[in-house]
């Protein structure tokens, strides 16, 4: 298994049918729920072991879930009231250095995550096939992306570090 990508990379074919989107938008609904599964006994020591060699701790994953997908939200918003907008680039290795994502107590952004994905279902349930078209402009990677690849993007997001999270638990013993 592939350490840094437990689930592979995500994989965008460009044309997305509307039942693809369905099952996107069902594991960002279930997302907190699953990354809280991922969390259960863990000790506070735990949580600040890292999931692999050389990762981050997954406390700080937790926490870096919660400012990612918060980051995606507001994309999606600005996609769908704006014209390809340019959207704003984050240090992700920064931000999971601060001291909020190193030291809080990961409730914190396990019910930011579970408000944050309630509101952004209510959101994608109510988009129409064009809304998905819609796209921002990546200034880093000089992309322009439409929705669907940021549902899709998001949706393995979320597996993705919920898959660090058991790949953690495994290598202290707690799987």
């Amino acid at each position: 298994m592939d350490e840094k990508y437990p689930i592979g990379k995500f994989n965008w074919t460009g044309e997305i049918p509307a039942l693809q989107r369905e099952i996107w938008i069902e594991e960002i609904e279930k997302l907190p729920e699953r990354l809280r599964a991922s969390l259960e006994g863990l000790t506070e020591l735990e949580l600040d072991t890292p999931y692999r060699a050389g990762g981050w701790k997954i406390r700080q994953v937790v926490h870096h879930i919660a400012d990612s997908h918060m980051n995606s939200y507001i994309r999606f918003k600005l996609a769908l009231t704006e014209e390809t907008p340019t959207i704003k680039p984050y240090y992700e290795d920064r931000w999971a250095e601060l001291h909020d994502s190193v030291q809080a107590d990961i409730e914190l952004s396990l019910t930011l995550i579970e408000q944050l994905h309630k509101r952004w279902v209510i959101l994608l349930k109510g988009l129409s096939e064009s809304d998905f078209k819609k796209s921002f402009y990546h200034p880093e990677s000089k992309e322009t992306y439409p929705l669907d690849y940021n549902l899709g993007n998001y949706a393995w997001h979320g597996s993705h570090h919920v898959a660090h999270i058991w790949a953690g638990r495994n290598r202290i013993g707690k799987g």
